[in-house]
């Protein structure tokens, strides 16, 4: 989720498309939560670790 966040914001912030640049900066940010609740132990989606 954290790659296909950076790449949206790459092809937004190039192409200059507001709206794909708005859904990478939303993807990016929730991967990293989802990232960091994997890190700390805490279990997402059922998971006791998230990549």
């Amino acid at each position: 989720m954290i790659a296909l966040g950076v790449i949206l914001l790459v092809i937004g912030f190039v192409l200059g498309i507001h709206f794909l640049w708005t859904i990478g900066v939303i993807l990016f940010v929730i991967g990293l939560a989802l990232w960091l609740l994997g890190a700390v132990g805490h279990a997402v989606g059922g998971r006791r670790h998230y990549w």
